[in-house]
């Protein structure tokens, strides 16, 4: 059944997906940048992630603005077009990634355990985030989800240790030509990426 759903997401203008998701957005841009909600839009991807439908998993959906950076002060002094600063200005983390971020921000006592894509519109991209609660006794004592509760794994949204942040610093490469990457961007002179 998880099969079927994915492949409707696959390819939304051959079945109702489409439809619905018009509908949901005009509802979801109302709404605040960090939503609760009760279960997954998408279970066949949650479930992937690991999402399981018992205490201690909160999904929350996540509006991101898409585009660069908005919002650059021209400067006043002369410069070359191209050197003003202004324009094609990206951040080197993806919006994904952005999303897990706000959501750790508002649910602190929480941590991330990874997010996926839902739609997206002309101003604004929506992701749901699935957090776990680390000090939940069912959580604990489930021998699958457990290792998110070492101290290690505190904040690891902010080191960038999801699956959106490895995707960022691109650690998904490994072997030839990948020796550059780890163990992060900032090490051999920025040559990894």
């Amino acid at each position: 059944m998880y099969k079927h759903l994915g492949q409707e997401w696959e390819s939304p203008s051959k079945t109702n997906v489409k439809e619905e998701n018009f509908k949901r957005l005009i509802l979801w841009r109302r709404q605040p940048t960090v939503v609760r909600i009760d279960k997954p839009t998408r279970v066949d991807r949650a479930r992937s992630l690991g999402y399981k439908a018992k205490q201690g998993f909160v999904m929350v959906r996540v509006k991101v603005r898409r585009g660069t950076f908005v919002g650059r002060i021209r400067p006043w002094s002369g410069r070359q077009p191209t050197k003003m600063g202004v324009n094609k200005l990206t951040c080197m983390k993806s919006l994904r990634w952005i999303g897990e971020q706000r959501a750790q921000k508002r649910y602190p006592n929480l941590e991330v355990l990874g997010s996926y894509w839902v739609a997206q519109d002309g101003h604004h991209k929506f992701f749901e985030v699935i957090l776990v609660d680390p000090v939940c006794p069912v959580i604990i004592n489930d021998p699958h989800i457990n290792w998110i509760c070492q101290t290690t794994m505190k904040g690891r949204v902010y080191r960038g240790l999801t699956g959106a942040g490895k995707k960022a610093r691109d650690l998904r490469h490994r072997g030839i030509g990948a020796e550059k990457v780890r163990p992060s961007g900032n090490a051999h002179d920025h040559l990894g990426k």
